[in-house]
């Protein structure tokens, strides 16, 4: 009787009707995987039309989950409940670790730091130039990270499943911002190490439109509503109200701006008290919500 392997790392990518992206980050990654038993690849197509699901079924070494509709991040949430490693690795479809190494470093990382929760990778393009956004540091050094991007990140799989995986009525967009939240709240680090590297292809799905507008102002304000108290919240909401109007305008999307701005309200939202610890390690996401700070469109 064959002896079932143990689970140290569960990688989990989700895909919508890109499959060539998926076949190239599929086949990168049963290469790499195939070095360590221990990794098991969790694919989750959000009902794509496009093949994606036919592919995933025949590809030996993956464990595809098709699901019937397309449900935002929230495809994520059903992979990452079957997945049986002490650890995630949460990719994009266009995102995938650099080398084994990464993988290597990944896991000795999370063994060796019992405060980390969260493993902040560094995003990179295929010829290796930094992909930075400001939910990280801008040293190039291992150390404490504010936030992390969604593309390539590790997570502690217990944790993750206590804060109850990604918000499932976000869709798309600040998810990784409720998370780090959640994290902090329960006890966690969010450590960034730019030895960690992920490869970001970054192809876009579509062309800037509605949802560009109506997922980031909505969730915002929600998040705003969630961990932010008067007179803080306040500004941050009149702020984004702001920011959100003048691009609307220019992407001519006012009627996605109005809606976002009705749900962003509308929506019962469960105050939670972060310490004001936690607030200042949030600075950049309070940065990028106030008017003083921003000059230029917010995301």
């Amino acid at each position: 009787m064959e002896t079932p392997r143990q689970i140290r790392l569960s990688i989990v990518l989700l895909n919508y009707n890109r499959l060539d992206e998926t076949r190239q980050t599929v086949e990168r990654l049963l290469a790499m995987a195939g070095e360590r038993p221990d990794i098991e690849i969790i694919a989750v197509d959000n009902n794509s039309v496009d093949g994606t699901a036919e592919y995933l079924e025949n590809q030996e070494g993956v464990r595809a989950v098709l699901l019937r509709e397309n449900n935002g991040i929230a495809g994520y949430n059903k992979g990452f409940a079957l997945a049986a490693g002490e650890y995630i690795l949460v990719l994009d479809d266009d995102s995938c670790p650099r080398d084994a190494a990464t993988l290597n470093r990944i896991v000795a990382l999370l063994d060796k730091n019992p405060e980390m929760g969260v493993l902040a990778c560094h995003i990179e393009t295929p010829a290796g130039e930094p992909q930075w956004k400001w939910h990280l540091p801008r040293e190039h050094r291992f150390g404490i990270s504010p936030f992390f991007i969604g593309c390539g990140f590790a997570i502690r799989r217990r944790l993750f499943e206590q804060i109850g995986w990604y918000p499932e009525n976000f869709f798309i967009y600040q998810n990784e911002i409720d998370v780090s939240f959640k994290v902090r709240m329960h006890g966690f680090e969010i450590y960034y190490d730019p030895e960690c590297r992920v490869v970001h292809r970054g192809v876009p799905s579509q062309r800037p439109g509605r949802r560009c507008i109506y997922y980031p102002t909505r969730n915002t304000i929600w998040l705003i509503r969630r961990y932010y108290p008067r007179p803080a919240a306040t500004y941050m909401l009149l702020s984004r109200l702001l920011v959100g109007l003048g691009r609307a305008v220019y992407l001519r999307q006012m009627e996605a701006f109005r809606s976002a701005v009705q749900d962003g309200f509308s929506e019962p939202i469960e105050r939670q008290r972060p310490s004001r610890a936690i607030l200042r390690q949030a600075a950049p996401f309070f940065r990028q919500n106030s008017i003083v700070h921003q000059t230029g469109r917010m995301t």
